[in-house]
């Protein structure tokens, strides 16, 4: 009796030590494998809220930064450096033409093409989610920016980005505005196209190659729908949808043919991943890393579709930690996974008590061989 009595204090014991862990940012890392995310770079005063990040051929890479949580610094494209300084590289100029709620740009998703031009969804859902977002080409020349060229507009909710095989590829977070149950879609465009205005609804555009339908809770109270997407090395589509933790796999046809996409099918969900934000692929191992925002995490998720976390904490009150704090993008970098951290609290997220606090970071774990 007296060991098993000394056993339930030792539980209990345990137990309140690991709530006090989780109290102060600092849940433990008791899962085996599981990593601990590190400060990678603390950025200026006037960066406060990090979004999508691009790597660039010399190692060091582009960061959008939209400052959604305060408003009162514009928008700008960080560099940062292949040695981790970080530097501004293009003050986003205001839209051309627009009204003026709408002539800020909110810079979202960023992916580099071939040629070193960048491609920017542009989100403007805060201000009018009736397609009023855009999709944005930063024509690069040596390195540096040279002007914004308009790809797309007539976007509800633009958001994640990427480029492959002549086409860049867009997630769209609300697709039907309206609709019961949530439908968000991708789209597709050529990398030589310019100055599109889509069709309304936007549903019914031709460069609307897939369409989700929300299934679950989740979707209601976070009403976003695809976000994160990546490509693995054989060309496979995954599309993360955010409010529901899920993400399909899209197997796509050859160029030309009617049936862009032969199979959209759900590939991963479950086993404690919630949200399903930016990610990457490591095309050495075809494994996709996905940002898990709400849950301060970054999950793996393997060729066959098993999800496991690589780092998860608690709650973050000192953001020079390094901890994961509402991570939206996740890149890889040689044999790291970068996270930028938004930190912009939503409804039953890990620091949606605690609010954002400065600085903005960018978070830094480093992955074992492949």
């Amino acid at each position: 009796m007296r060991g098993k009595t000394s056993a339930a204090r030792w539980s209990v014991v345990t137990l309140l030590a690991v709530a006090a862990l989780v109290a102060v940012g600092c849940e433990p890392q008791a899962q085996k494998g599981l990593k601990t995310a590190e400060l990678l770079v603390a950025l200026p005063d006037y960066c406060n809220t990090p979004d999508g990040m691009s790597l660039q051929p010399d190692g060091s890479f582009i960061l959008s930064m939209p400052n959604f949580n305060d408003e009162k610094s514009p928008p700008v494209m960080m560099r940062i450096t292949a040695d981790n300084k970080a530097e501004k590289w293009y003050d986003l100029p205001d839209c051309p033409g627009a009204p003026d709620n709408l002539k800020r740009i909110r810079p979202m998703g960023v992916s580099r093409a071939p040629d070193g031009n960048l491609y920017l969804a542009d989100m403007q859902y805060m201000i009018d989610k009736n397609g009023k977002s855009r999709l944005w080409k930063i024509v690069v020349k040596d390195g540096k920016p040279e002007k914004m060229v308009l790809v797309a507009q007539g976007l509800n909710v633009a958001n994640g980005t990427a480029v492959r095989d002549g086409y860049v590829y867009i997630t769209e977070s609300d697709l039907d505005v309206g609709s019961v149950p949530l439908t968000s879609g991708v789209l597709r465009f050529k990398l030589d196209e310019e100055n599109v205005t889509l069709k309304t609804p936007l549903k019914d555009d031709p460069h609307v190659i897939a369409a989700f339908k929300a299934t679950m809770p989740n979707a209601k109270k976070w009403a976003f729908g695809a976000d994160g997407i990546a490509f693995d090395s054989k060309g496979n589509l995954f599309i993360g949808q955010f409010g529901e933790g899920i993400i399909y796999k899209l197997v796509l046809g050859k160029d030309g043919k009617a049936d862009v996409v032969l199979s959209n099918k759900v590939f991963a969900q479950g086993s404690g991943m919630i949200n399903c934000d930016g990610m990457a692929c490591d095309p050495r191992t075809d494994k996709l890393y996905v940002s898990d925002s709400a849950n301060n995490a970054i999950q793996i998720v393997s060729p066959d579709g098993k999800i496991q976390a690589l780092a998860i904490n608690g709650p973050v009150t000192d953001k020079k930690s390094g901890l994961l704090c509402q991570p939206c993008e996740s890149m890889l970098r040689g044999n790291t996974i970068i996270a930028s951290n938004m930190d912009w609290p939503f409804p039953d997220f890990k620091n949606e008590k605690i609010g954002h606090k400065q600085p903005a970071t960018l978070s830094v774990i480093k992955l074992d061989k492949p």
